[in-house]
């Protein structure tokens, strides 16, 4: 009998986590959730409940119905021992097999001290529940490729010593945190590292709990946030995986104890990250197709001379616009390169474990296409 605790399941990566450990024969599901202002744990689980519904009928029908197999807990990550209540925690002690944790703000403008107290302080929280659970198999950690910051040529499927810079505070706080797990795993503590690259829907039918980081990018690019102004985008490329996929690599390694102490890259790979010149052709394309806006002009600047426009123009949107033109920097810079994350020694190994690399072309289509209907509706 397998007994799992799960932290990040109303995210991105941890909901599409959970509806397939709940099919799995023989395993149990708790989930760390923190309730709603307003809003009780159980309602908050209801809700996510009927996304997993709505989204996963196969693998409910498979669990029998996700609340016969997956439970909430109240909790908190940034609070000490994850904010169990000691019940709870004696609880999830004496039951726990294995841990998944992939709770994390994705914010890149947070500072520092905030970003470590989503990112290397509750890593701190799970080694030490881990620690005191005596049938504990097995914890897989989901880190991101940005632990490389600005790491020049593909980024290799190990323990980075060099010394680098980052990008932002997100990449800075997630290598502090793998720091802290390998010290745990060269001792002995049975954890895998999961670094994917920029997370987007599923891959077949682009369906996403809420969007991130890459559809506030693909705005971007389509023109309507910026009147169709763009800075000069050269031969960068962005990196982006689908989050069944990363789901299913993390469910295959933490069910395979030989890749306890592994890293793993979940990611497109040099061979398949998209240039960002073709990304835009293609969001153009498929927001217009889509009615979500009319002909948009398509007018490259430098990046000092757009981000001055951009600040002129700033002054007359409204609060909530102005705000997402002011973080701007943060993501031009990180889209200022070409990003390779070497991936093929991963690759091989969840080859192995019987899953395979997804189609790129189709998973960009996908997303793209449910976006639309998500802003449509």
């Amino acid at each position: 009998m397998a007994h799992y605790l799960v932290t990040g399941a109303t995210g991105v990566v941890g909901s599409a986590i959970v509806p397939r450990l709940a099919a799995q024969p023989g395993t149990t599901v708790q989930v760390l959730m923190r309730p709603k202002k307003g809003s009780d744990l159980a309602a908050r689980f209801a809700e996510l409940v009927a996304f997993w519904d709505a989204h996963y009928p196969e693998a409910r029908a498979a669990s029998g119905g996700f609340a016969t197999r997956v439970a909430p807990v109240a909790g908190e990550i940034t609070e000490p021992a994850l904010g169990l209540s000691d019940a709870d925690r004696e609880d999830l002690t004496a039951q726990c097999t294995h841990i998944v944790h992939c709770a994390a703000s994705v914010r890149m403008n947070l500072p520092l001290d905030e970003a470590r107290q989503t990112a290397l302080f509750p890593v701190g929280s799970v080694i030490e529940l881990g620690k005191r659970c005596p049938r504990l198999q097995k914890v897989e950690f989901v880190s991101t490729v940005g632990v490389g910051g600005r790491w020049r040529g593909p980024l290799p499927e190990r323990w980075i010593d060099e010394p680098r810079e980052f990008h932002n505070t997100y990449e800075a706080s997630k290598a502090e945190a793998e720091a802290l797990i390998r010290r745990e795993v060269e001792a002995g503590f049975p954890a895998t590292v999961h670094r994917p690259s920029m997370v987007v829907g599923d891959s077949h039918s682009g369906a996403v709990i809420h969007f991130q980081i890459f559809y506030f990018i693909c705005e971007f690019l389509s023109g309507m946030r910026t009147f169709g102004l763009y800075p000069k985008l050269g031969d960068a490329t962005l990196d982006i995986v689908p989050n069944d996929y990363v789901a299913a690599a993390i469910v295959a390694a933490s069910r395979d104890p030989t890749t306890a102490g592994g890293i793993f890259h979940l990611c497109s790979g040099p061979a398949h990250a998209v240039r960002l010149t073709e990304l835009r052709e293609r969001v153009r394309e498929v927001f217009r197709q889509g009615g979500l806006m009319g002909w948009t002009p398509k007018l490259d600047f430098s990046r000092e001379a757009f981000m001055a426009l951009m600040r002129g123009v700033a002054r007359l949107l409204p609060e909530r616009e102005r705000r997402a033109v002011n973080t701007l920097p943060i993501y031009l810079d990180y889209l200022s390169g070409i990003q390779q994350f070497g991936n093929a020694g991963s690759q091989q190994r969840l080859d192995a474990l019987g899953v395979a690399a997804p189609d790129n072309d189709a998973v960009l289509r996908n997303v793209l296409a449910w976006y639309v209907r998500a802003k449509r509706r």
